[in-house]
């Protein structure tokens, strides 16, 4: 009984509805002009800006869907030092950091470039620089072997687990990379955004890799969508959505690998989720705009490096309140020099202090909305 379907007699000989997806394409397209076209009308700085925080998020959440957790300063300085930005306060970044940062940024920047199988054994071994992928030793740079059986992807505890895919066997990983890497090359006639779902379909069913094949799929994805604009810049994140929908993400992959070799299914969710995507790019440029306007208003005040970095990260999306203890640990300082630091931006009308006090006290940014009385009725006291 057939289960799988890289097990179909004519797989990889994918089809779909084309006639289905007119509709989402034509839809994906006009916003992907759209917001290019209005990204490309911001001056270089803004436009630095907005790539910055699109490819922080897409490196972070690409390996959240595969449970990995990245320090976003982190993340923030390896992209910037990478792109040679004038950015403020990098931070150092730990190996596994930088080399997912390299994938992307090489998949993405180097768009046009071929895309081999040495390339991809680059990727694979920049995201595992230590052999490792957790406490488990992986096979890095090359095909997987299957040594330990098949790969399979699996939940549930031992004993109970429950196998949503088992991939091809590792003797056919030679001819089914071969026929992948020929087609995602092979300059036909299908629409480069489709070309990217379908990517990202295919190479994570071939599943050649003992691990990382998500990422490498995103990435490939991506590099995908960078050719359809013929762009470097990337101003929104397919992995960011992906993040937010990984339930139905897994379930419409999984429907798919079991299903027949008609995967409308995918490309139209895929399209779907892309257009999401362009709604967070939205927010997003929403964001830049606003710091740069930010920015603006207060480029006449005197402020120290601490300061800035910490008024960055509230400008970028800060997690919870800030307090002193969030900003002393944030710029390894002392709580009464947090303190002081808080209280002049106070003074200054940047910071103000919320309403709720004692333990709780609490500081936020003064944006456009909060008029000059607002600050002044929560004076430093």
């Amino acid at each position: 009984m057939i289960t799988q379907i890289h097990e179909q007699k004519d797989w990889p000989a994918l089809r779909w509805d084309v006639e289905a997806l007119t509709k989402p394409l034509a839809n994906v397209s006009r916003r992907q002009g759209r917001l290019i076209g209005r990204m490309e009308g911001l001056g270089f700085k803004l436009r630095e800006e907005a790539v910055l925080r699109t490819l922080t998020e897409d490196v972070i959440k690409s390996s959240e869907i595969e449970g990995e957790i990245l320090e976003p300063d982190q993340v923030r300085s390896s992209i910037a030092r990478r792109l040679g930005m004038n950015i403020a306060g990098l931070t150092a970044s730990e190996r596994h950091v930088d080399g997912v940062v390299e994938m992307l940024i090489d998949a993405t920047r180097n768009y046009s470039e071929k895309l081999t199988d040495e390339r991809l054994f680059g990727w694979h071994a920049a995201l595992f620089p230590t052999g490792y992928s957790g406490m488990s030793k992986v096979t890095v740079g090359a095909w997987r072997n299957d040594v330990d059986g098949p790969m399979q992807v699996v939940s549930g505890p031992i004993g109970k687990q429950r196998v949503h895919f088992t991939a091809p066997e590792a003797k056919r990983l030679p001819n089914e990379m071969k026929e992948f890497l020929a087609w995602f090359e092979n300059n036909e006639t299908t629409d480069q955004i489709v070309k990217a779902a379908i990517a990202h379909f295919w190479f994570v069913t071939i599943h050649p890799f003992e691990d990382g094949n998500g990422r490498i799929a995103r990435a490939i994805a991506d590099m995908a969508l960078a050719r359809a604009e013929n762009s470097a810049q990337r101003f929104y994140s397919m992995s960011s959505q992906i993040r937010t929908e990984r339930n139905a993400y897994y379930e419409i992959l999984e429907a798919t690998q079991k299903g027949s070799l008609d995967i409308t299914a995918w490309l139209s969710w895929f399209l779907n989720c892309l257009d999401r995507a362009f709604d967070n790019a939205e927010t997003l440029l929403a964001g830049v705009l606003a710091k740069a306007k930010f920015w603006e208003r207060h480029r006449d005040k005197p402020l120290n490096e601490r300061q800035h970095k910490v008024l960055n990260r509230l400008l970028d999306g800060f997690d919870g309140k800030l307090n002193t203890s969030k900003w002393a640990k944030l710029t390894k300082v002392s709580q009464d020099t947090a303190a002081r630091d808080i209280n002049d931006l106070i003074e200054k009308h940047i910071l103000w202090k919320d309403s709720a006090g004692g333990r709780s006290t609490s500081y936020s940014l003064i944006l456009e909305d909060k008029t000059a009385s607002q600050s002044k009725k929560n004076p430093t006291g």
